[in-house]
């Protein structure tokens, strides 16, 4: 479960000083790897961020985003930093916040040229119609005296590759126009993070700042002039979005927890004024000045565990066997599956912890499977019992 605070990553330093510039009482987390973050509280709001810098490319974004959310579990992780616009669509300045993220160097050489095979992750529904939402508000901009346009959200595709895209004319500039056409912006990190938010179940969202047009003037005068700007904007639109998102965490969280003081409450009126008399009441019954009430759960046994976990294997076959479960995800999930078993007969609270975080990422490998989605959770949740 998530603890009340946003991952956001940026693979550039630049990109890093623009949200860091927006927290306070940043203090550096270390990884056990040697990877640092900072925490550190959004000025003026009691939102928790976790800042990390990824570098760039998708291969370290995706290690680095995994990393921060087995160390923080977060309500989410944004991926924050400048992009460049595709077709005209995006005014430099504009903020894109990516509905869907393509992988777009996935495909196939056949004899008759090269096919598409792309990856595509959609944004999570309840960001994306958060997110519609601040747009429309349209007072996340940090402008100054000066400016003529106040920056725009504009909705839509980024593609994510590996390499620089700064020709309209080149081999790889016709590809994305052939096959990618609905994009609005082009970068290099977005499908790792979207990858890794996809394998550990935590929702993913990708805000980039439009700092050039990906035409052949990429680092001109102007672009260079434009990256602080974007990524200014890029950040002010993510914080905006991180503290709104942390703020409908809570109040979601608060009915449970009134529920909980209620509870507390009659509890305590039961022990209070039952005396030498039979009270019946749901839970149980009150005699002779004792009370006796259904017992509450305690932590599953280790052993329990373990067999619902060997027993989840035999499932996991069977929905590949029908084809529900493609091959890859298979063997995944067997990989997670092996940890969680090797950490459940554990006696430690770190193993504990390791167990339900291992399962919460294989329940959001599976979350295409309803079946075994439902089949995890009394599992994830004995595991969260233990930590």
């Amino acid at each position: 479960m998530s603890n009340g605070q946003v991952v956001i990553l940026t693979a550039l330093n630049l990109e890093y000083q623009a949200v860091r510039q927006r927290l306070v009482g940043p203090q550096v987390h270390r990884h056990q790897r040697g990877t640092r973050f900072e925490v550190g509280t959004v000025r003026g709001t009691s939102c928790r961020v976790a800042l990390g810098l990824t570098g760039k490319g998708n291969q370290p974004a995706a290690v680095i985003a995994e990393r921060a959310i087995q160390e923080f579990s977060p309500a989410a992780v944004l991926f924050v930093g400048v992009a460049g616009a595709l077709w005209d669509t995006a005014r430099l300045g504009d903020v894109v916040m990516a509905t869907h993220v393509y992988a777009y160097h996935g495909g196939t050489s056949e004899d008759d040229g090269t096919k598409a095979r792309p990856r595509v992750w959609e944004a999570p529904h309840g960001i994306s119609q958060l997110a519609s939402h601040l747009a429309r508000l349209n007072d996340w901009a940090d402008l100054t005296p000066g400016d003529e346009d106040a920056p725009q959200v504009r909705f839509g595709a980024i593609a994510a590759g590996e390499v620089v895209q700064n020709s309209r004319i080149s081999a790889e500039a016709n590809w994305i126009r052939q096959h990618y056409n609905d994009a609005l912006a082009i970068e290099m990190e977005a499908a790792g993070v979207a990858q890794a938010g996809h394998l550990n179940g935590a929702p993913v969202a990708i805000v980039r700042g439009i700092s050039d047009r990906a035409d052949g003037t990429k680092n001109s005068a102007e672009d260079r002039n434009w990256q602080p700007r974007a990524a200014a904007n890029a950040a002010a639109f993510a914080i905006r979005l991180a503290v709104e998102l942390v703020g409908e965490q809570e109040e979601t969280a608060m009915p449970q927890d009134g529920m909980a003081r209620s509870l507390d409450r009659f509890d305590r009126s039961v022990s209070n004024t039952a005396h030498n008399s039979t009270v019946g009441i749901m839970a149980g019954s009150v005699s002779s000045s004792n009370v006796h009430m259904n017992p509450v759960p305690k932590a599953s046994d280790p052993m329990d565990l373990i067999a619902d976990l060997t027993g989840f294997r035999e499932q996991l076959g069977r929905h590949r066997t029908e084809g529900t479960l493609d091959e890859d995800t298979y063997r995944e999930a067997l990989t997670d599956l092996d940890y969680a078993l090797r950490t459940a007969g554990g006696s430690t609270p770190e193993s504990s912890k390791r167990t339900a975080m291992t399962l919460r990422r294989l329940r959001g490998l599976v979350a295409e499977c309803p079946a075994l989605v439902a089949a995890l959770a009394p599992m994830v949740a004995a595991a969260g019992e233990r930590t």
